[in-house]
């Protein structure tokens, strides 16, 4: 990977900014020829930098009324369990996001949910059945301050 330059940079920040951005839009913004901005474009994502677009959408008008941080420990830690629990809550359209991390639990997830029914049947027809699963614990969000995916670059 070649290392950023400010032009690379400033490239990035607009598109994390507006990824629906022309390169014609891009190219002038940064007083560059479009030629050679399609090039740096291509080649941040060709390196991995940049990795997909999409649509920032609002889960609350889309039905999405529970937001839930959730602490799974588990039990067993053994190859052949680790790889069908990560392979299982890659199936888990409601998961946001989860991160193995240090400290009392051993993953944590991000989950929507329709309302608190919803979040219900999802911890006990899908959570639960993950193996080697010994504990969950829900910290359902009262009220969402900050929100993003952007990075301080």
């Amino acid at each position: 990977m070649e290392a950023l330059d400010k032009t690379d940079i400033n490239i990035i920040r607009r598109m994390q900014q507006d990824g629906k951005l022309t390169n014609a839009k891009l190219a002038s913004e940064l007083s560059l020829s479009e030629t050679p901005c399609w090039r740096r474009l291509k080649r941040l994502e060709e390196e991995g930098i940049i990795t997909d677009y999409q649509a920032n959408l609002d889960r609350r008008r889309l039905g999405f009324g529970v937001m839930a941080f959730v602490q799974l420990t588990c039990y067993q830690h053994d190859a052949e369990t680790t790889k069908t629990f990560e392979e299982m809550i890659q199936h888990y359209d409601n998961v946001l996001s989860c991160h193995n991390t240090t400290g009392a639990a051993d993953f944590l997830l991000q989950v929507v949910a329709k309302d608190l029914d919803d979040y219900s049947r999802f911890v006990d027809q899908e959570l639960r059945k993950l193996p080697g699963v010994s504990a969950i614990v829900s910290n359902i969000s009262l009220r969402e301050l900050k929100a993003s995916t952007r990075l301080p670059i």
